[in-house]
């Protein structure tokens, strides 16, 4: 602070500098979709201990999980329809073909973690969706997992049975 302040007016036109507008090529990146030479938007989705790996490219509306069709892999339509989610809120189901590889974690995180996937790869081949899958929520990473084991117990808060003798 080099600047000698005499009141609180003038602190308070030293303290607060305007935002720096973006350029026009910085603004252009923004909306600019992130493909690979084969034409497809990649993105990696997590959720509970499962990761996605999701491939997004313009098709019939195929979704591939770990080589299997995902009425195969995901038999339980309440999971199939948590993979559809970011497809029907951004009206582009049955678009695009997407196929994905899922390590970890039990089915219900798994679901997740491709519905996290899907939504980053759509935001990635088509910028402009980006607000309608924020406001529904699926660009949030679910950040709850499973506890820890402490020691001296057998579970992560279970304790051992109490006997007073």
């Amino acid at each position: 602070m080099a600047e000698q302040v005499r009141d609180f007016s003038e602190l308070k036109t030293t303290l607060i500098k305007a935002p720096v507008p973006p350029t026009p090529v910085e603004a252009a990146d923004e909306n600019k979709a992130k493909l690979d030479k084969q034409g497809r938007a990649y993105a990696t989705g997590k959720r509970k201990d499962a990761v996605a790996r999701v491939w997004v490219k313009p098709g019939s509306g195929r979704i591939t999980v770990n080589g299997k069709d995902e009425k195969e892999y995901f038999a339980r339509p309440v999971l199939r329809m948590i993979l559809r989610q970011p497809l029907v809120a951004a009206a582009r189901d049955g678009q695009f073909d997407i196929v994905c590889t899922v390590l970890g974690g039990g089915l219900s995180g798994q679901a997740g973690a491709v519905r996290h996937g899907i939504s980053k790869a759509l935001t990635y081949y088509e910028p402009n969706l980006r607000p309608v899958l924020k406001q529904g929520g699926f660009l949030t990473r679910d950040p709850r997992t499973v506890e820890r084991k402490k020691y001296g117990r057998p579970k992560a808060r279970r304790s051992f049975q109490f006997s007073k003798r």
